[in-house]
């Protein structure tokens, strides 16, 4: 995200115009080994994929076609599972989709009482609000990049939930992108942390 919280089309100039969104594909001047190297830590371990509709239309169009061995984010989000939140899609082809049915909060609240890999959640700015509003997020990697928008969709809209979390690591790209891990730590208005 940006320093002022836009998340909103960070990888290419058409990825989501919506609301007029012109800027796309702002963290493409960002990119470089030490990036690369932070995504494939972060991937090189299994996981399972949560996935908006919109996020899962951009990755079923790449990533099927990116399934080298060697790289651990092509290869990782190929092999793991991709739950998916929508109430438009009704199959895919992409090995290893499943279509949440129903509410999308009640459907995640029982894949998180199941034994598996961790669920990430990539882009998906509509779907991470649901579960910031219900209380769903357990950790956040954040990677902040070093500009302002002005407008977008923001990470933290209207209606996230008051909540703490503590900082696990923080680490500085080459580039001054801030990448930082937190876990939730309780929470604000019972005071309990």
């Amino acid at each position: 995200m940006t320093l002022d919280g836009v998340m909103q089309a960070p990888g290419s100039p058409n990825e989501d115009t919506s609301g007029d969104f012109k800027y796309g594909g702002w963290t493409v001047p960002y990119d470089d080994e030490f990036m690369g190297k932070v995504m494939s830590e972060q991937m090189a371990h299994p996981f399972d994929l949560l996935l908006g509709r919109k996020t899962y239309d951009i990755f079923a169009s790449y990533w099927p076609d990116h399934n080298d061995p060697k790289d651990p984010v092509g290869s990782g989000i190929n092999k793991a599972a991709k739950y998916v939140a929508s109430h438009s899609l009704f199959k895919s082809d992409w090995s290893g989709t499943v279509i949440l049915q129903g509410d999308a909060a009640d459907a995640i609240k029982k894949l998180k009482q199941q034994d598996g890999p961790e669920l990430q959640v990539h882009g998906s700015g509509n779907l991470i609000q649901t579960l910031l509003r219900q209380d769903l997020v357990d950790e956040l990697w954040l990677k902040i990049f070093p500009l302002t928008l002005g407008s977008g969709k923001r990470l933290f809209a209207e209606g996230t939930i008051s909540a703490a979390f503590r900082l696990i690591e923080s680490k500085t790209s080459p580039k001054g992108v801030i990448i930082a891990s937190y876990k939730r730590a309780g929470n604000v208005t019972t005071g309990v942390f």
